[in-house]
Parts: structure tokens; sequence; C-alpha cells
């Protein structure tokens, strides 16, 4: 080979680089849009509602709205975190309406107008979802009974409770230091005007559900349950402390979400009426498994939110009732039927 050919055959180099940098490219753009299919379907979900309610009311968009829509949708996003722990589980907990129902309706029947009352109140009610959450667990963990039919059974038992205590009709009277959870807002914030105290609790409550659920070792356990109970009594786990723990934890979030329904929208007899299905489906629409096994705390508060906004727009819409329960429904045999055709396609 001569002198020239030698020098002129590094030529193609800049050619291979520039495919290289080329390839480089389209993988970098690979990349971005495989992260944007990681994104869970229910937070673009989300948004688009909440672009669809502020385009409807713009009042919506504004940090107040946002705030007092927060404050609203509080109580059902709590209900979400603890429930998800329990159909994680493997289980289902249908008795978290009928304890918010009891809750509203003892504390004022307790505390009957006198502020003084307040402490020991919210005291007997956590010892009561304390209670319940460890009944449910028990039931189920050491009888063996489907928690559909130990909740359900609970769920009647509880709401006949609060209805034989206030004889039927709304008694007692909630004082302004037991409202304030639900009702007060602190004003002049910086950036967002306003800062519900329901929305501090909220925060609060999610941050500690994701700890426990993320962070710790009983959520690992929880998942482990729920994917294969045997295998997971063999790897060591205390099957039923850890059932009884999801249960508990469920029982804890509806005595946080009573005493915020209580504050916000005062003693009435079906406070509590149908927030166990709502947490359920926020957290199915939220990816939770309903066989159990998988499940993600910020997914279920993400769900609820889905929810109560969907629930917003039908109301600007001028849905009745009735029908947005049936979207309700709906909403819930799609997420069922969603999560059942992703688990059959991972075999």
């Amino acid at each position: 080979m001569s002198g020239g050919d030698a020098d002129r055959a590094p030529a193609p180099a800049p050619v291979a680089e520039g495919a290289a940098g080329a390839a480089r490219a389209g993988g970098g753009w690979r990349a971005r849009l495989g992260g944007l299919a990681r994104i869970h379907p229910i937070y673009i979900v989300l948004i688009a509602l909440l672009v669809a309610i502020a385009w409807m009311s713009p009042v919506f968009a504004e940090p107040a709205g946002m705030m007092n829509f927060l404050r609203r949708a509080a109580p059902l996003m709590i209900l979400a975190a603890g429930q998800v722990f329990v159909i994680v589980a493997g289980g289902f907990d249908l008795a978290v309406g009928s304890l918010v129902t009891l809750v509203v309706l003892g504390s004022a029947l307790m505390i009957d107008g006198d502020p003084t009352m307040t402490g020991i109140t919210l005291a007997v009610m956590v010892g009561v979802g304390v209670a319940v959450g460890l009944v449910n667990g028990a039931i189920v963990a050491y009888l063996k009974v489907p928690s559909i039919i130990a909740t359900l059974g609970m769920l009647i038992s509880l709401k006949g409770v609060a209805l034989s205590l206030s004889g039927g009709s709304p008694q007692g009277y909630l004082p302004e230091n037991f409202r304030f959870f639900g009702r007060h807002t602190f004003t002049d914030i910086p950036l967002i005007g306003i800062l519900p105290v329901a929305v501090i609790v909220l925060v609060v409550f999610g941050a500690l559900a994701i700890w426990l659920m993320h962070g710790t070792r009983f959520g690992k356990q929880v998942l482990a349950l729920g994917d294969n109970p045997r295998a997971a009594e063999l790897a060591g786990v205390n099957v039923p402390v850890v059932r009884i723990g999801a249960f508990l934890i469920s029982a804890l979030s509806a005595v946080v979400a009573g005493v915020l329904l209580g504050g916000f929208a005062g003693v009435s007899t079906d406070v509590g009426d149908g927030y166990e299905l709502q947490a359920i489906a926020a957290a199915v629409i939220g990816g939770a498994q309903l066989l159990g096994g998988r499940g993600s705390v910020p997914t279920a508060i993400a769900g609820a939110l889905t929810l109560s906004a969907l629930f917003t727009l039908l109301n600007l819409l001028g849905f009745p009732k009735p029908l947005r329960d049936a979207v309700q429904g709906l909403i819930l045999i799609a997420a069922v039927a969603y999560t059942m055709a992703q688990r059959h396609r991972r075999g």
C-alpha cells in the first residue's frame, strides 16, 4: 500500500462517529419516551381532569381554589392511603365508612358542645379505631373468615351502634376546637394564600403511610403477604400480625377521616356512607391489585384525588348524584378489568 493510500485510510472515522452520535441521540429519545411510559396513568388522568375543571371554573386554578379542593378531598385521600394496606395484603375493609359515621356521631354525643371534652373524645375515638382494626384483623387472620364477610359484618354492626347511640338522628354538638381540624384555615400564607389544617393532616398522614409501606420492613412484608401468603410465612413473615397491622392502619385512617369530616360537614347520620367503596375504588384505579401483592400509597392517594376531581367535574356539568354514583361503579369495574389484564400480560 502506498503512503498516500495509508494517509487516506482513516477518512471514514467522522462518518462512524456521526452514526454513533445519531444512535446515541435516538437512544436518548427512546429513553425519554420509556420514562414517560413508566409514569402511572393515574397522574395523567388527574392532570387532565384538573385542567378541565380549571377551564370550566377559572377560580379553581387559583391557589385558594386548589387548597379548598384538597381540603374537601382530604378525608377520601386519607381513607385510600389506609385502605391500600389491606388491599395489598390481599383483603378488603368495608367497615371504614361506618367507622367514620361512628366517630362523628359518637364524638358529638360525648362532647355535646363542651370544648373541655375534645381531647378525651379524640383519645376514645382512636381507641375505638384500634379496637375495630384489631378485631377485623384477628377475625380474618385467626378465624380465616374472608375479609369481605368479616368487614361487611363490622360495617353493619358499627352503623347499628352509631344509630342506636344517636337515636337515628344527629345528636349533640361539635365545638370549634374539634372542628378546627376540618374547618380551620390559616391565612396570609406566602404563595398559596391559605392553608387548611385538613391539608396539613393529609400531608402528615400520607407521609407516614408512604414511609410505612415503602420504607419499612413491615411494608415489604405486607407486599409479600399479598403476593403469596404461604411463601411469606416460609420466609419468616408473621402473617397474622402483618394482616392485623394492615387492618389497624385502615381503621385509624377512618378515625382521622371522621374527625376531618365532622369538622368540615358537621354531624350527620350518613356522613360516612359510601366512603368504603370510594376508598377501594381510589386504591384500585391507583393501581392496587385486588388479589394482593401490588399497590402504592402515592398512587392510591392520587386515585382518591382523581375521583374527587371527577365528581367535581360531573357536578359542574350538572350530573345528578345517582348518575355520578353510576359513573363511579363503571370506573371501578374498568379499573379492575385493567389491572387483571395487566396481571395476565405479566403471566
